[in-house]
């Protein structure tokens, strides 16, 4: 009886080790200054409230006292829909080299996000979760040469992602009415 325990839970070990993901590609330092100030969302694997967004800016501010401000504007549904926003605080993971931030939505829940890669102009991103359940590809342009494009979804594949959820956000600029700033 005692062997049979052993056994199963010896697999049972087993099968939770396969399951663990590899970790997150991350940047060997991240400028949180360079990094900072508008991004368009130009694909993602979404979240719910987001899954329908068109014209996405992530904003992001470094404050006085460290913590990052976040401003993620969109249209939903259409390029003439309100403007949406949602204002979540940041603030970045000690030891990460600044590329793992806790997103704060609402009080006390944290989320995972992570910069899983930036170029070295800082022209182009992926931010990216742990559980491979959520990602974004943003670029300081609204579009992005296809080449570039596929390029950026086979490096998200690589990171263990379904792409059969991935998405292109819709991106039309100009819009056809002002955007005020992302922070007062």
């Amino acid at each position: 009886m005692l062997r049979m325990a052993i056994i199963s839970l010896s697999v049972a070990a087993l099968c939770a080790c396969a399951s663990v993901k590899p970790a997150l590609p991350a940047p060997a330092s991240l400028d949180l200054q360079r990094f900072m100030g508008d991004w368009y969302v130009i694909g993602f694997i979404p979240l719910l409230p987001e899954r329908n967004a068109h014209n996405g800016i992530e904003s992001y501010r470094l404050t006085k006292a460290g913590e990052i401000e976040v401003a993620y504007r969109f249209r939903n549904g259409s390029f003439s829909a309100p403007l949406k926003t949602y204002r979540p605080s940041a603030t970045v993971v000690k030891n990460t080299a600044n590329s793992q931030w806790k997103m704060q939505f609402l009080w006390p829940f944290n989320a995972d996000y992570r910069v899983a890669y930036v170029s070295e102009d800082y022209s182009v991103t992926i931010v990216a979760r742990a559980a491979r359940d959520y990602v974004w590809l943003m670029a300081r342009n609204p579009t992005m040469p296809e080449a570039q494009y596929q390029a950026m979804l086979a490096r998200i594949a690589a990171m263990g992602y379904d792409m059969a959820a991935f998405k292109r956000q819709p991106q039309q600029w100009p819009e056809a009415g002002l955007r005020p700033p992302a922070f007062p």
